[in-house]
């Protein structure tokens, strides 16, 4: 059985699973942040070995039999509605975390991307950084840091071309309204604001000029990459999830193989089996790496340039074990 952990709805499940029933594979689609709510999670240690049980609406899966998960935007366990104690439902909510940590460990099975703690690893700025520049990656010079003190030098150093990133992107609320931060130009007059940078890390590079920017899509051992004229957009110039796309028009792009490797190989040594891997072409032709997201967005890259993510995706759940390696 292959079990796919997402909330209700999403749409890149719904693009992967009929490719999946279509090779005859056995799914079950459940969204973690049902338990313990609305859902029963039971192990039952025996002379055999361990019994991993769901129940939901009625019905009861034997998750023992799982031979591959893939995991793409799991709820966190919460307590149902009728537990209107704040302590209690904190109290509920993080001893299921606990629970169920242990409970996707006991599963025989492949993950895509990975297991939680491999994920959360892959996930940081610093660890995707380093392991890049070993493996011969261009990366930007760069300084992650609280300290006010390095702004100044690294907006030196960057020849008055610096930009600042958060450690992750991640959605926050401002008396109440939604905000994101993106990549931003530091000009001259943001260096006097340089105190506020001991509130949380920031990320310091040089702005590496741009022909082009690329989202590699890496599954498994295949790599899918689209071209975005993010330059031809004022919106995306500096950052394109600011997304323009009847401007930066997005097309199929074909690393060199050297590039191709490192990306693999980059997923390889994160222990993730896929990855959203941004870089920038430079007007000289050099490939110089951002980051790497091991749990990226791909949907709109097969709609736009039609890369056939969905069937490595389905492909790489359903193979045996062997063949997804």
């Amino acid at each position: 059985m292959l079990l796919i952990l997402s909330e209700p709805g999403d749409a890149t499940v719904d693009l992967v699973l009929p490719k999946l029933k279509a090779r005859g594979a056995d799914v079950l689609w459940w969204d973690p942040g049902e338990y313990p709510s609305a859902a029963r999670l039971t192990v039952r240690f025996g002379a055999d070995g361990e019994e991993l049980v769901l129940t939901r609406d009625g019905q009861v899966f034997d998750l023992s039999t799982t031979t591959a998960v893939w995991t793409r935007r799991p709820g966190r366990p919460r307590a149902a509605d009728d537990v209107t104690a704040d302590d209690l439902r904190e109290r509920g909510a993080e001893l299921s975390e606990w629970f169920t940590e242990g409970f996707w460990d006991l599963l025989d099975a492949r993950w895509l991307p990975a297991r939680q703690p491999a994920l959360r690893r892959a996930h940081n700025k610093l660890v995707h950084l380093a392991l890049a520049r070993r493996l011969g990656f261009d990366v930007p010079r760069t300084v992650v840091t609280n300290d006010p003190s390095e702004l100044v030098p690294a907006y030196e150093n960057a020849g008055g071309r610096l930009i600042a990133k958060a450690m992750e992107h991640t959605n926050f609320a401002i008396d109440g309204g939604a905000h994101a931060v993106y990549t931003t130009v530091v000009n001259r007059r943001s260096l006097g604001g340089r105190g506020r940078m001991v509130h949380e890390p920031v990320i310091l590079q040089p702005y590496v000029p741009k022909a082009v920017e690329l989202r590699a899509t890496v599954v498994g051992r295949q790599v899918f990459t689209a071209e975005i004229a993010s330059q031809d957009s004022p919106r995306t110039r500096d950052d394109w999830r600011h997304y323009d796309f009847a401007r930066a028009r997005h097309s199929v792009h074909r690393l060199p193989g050297d590039v191709a490797r490192r990306c693999v190989d980059l997923v390889a040594a994160l222990g993730v089996s896929f990855g959203a891997i941004d870089l920038i072409l430079t007007p000289d032709g050099q490939y110089v790496f951002l980051e790497i997201n091991p749990n990226g967005q791909w949907a709109w890259i097969e709609d736009l340039t039609g890369l056939p993510i969905s069937d490595a995706i389905a492909d790489w759940l359903t193979a045996g074990e062997t063949d997804a390696q």
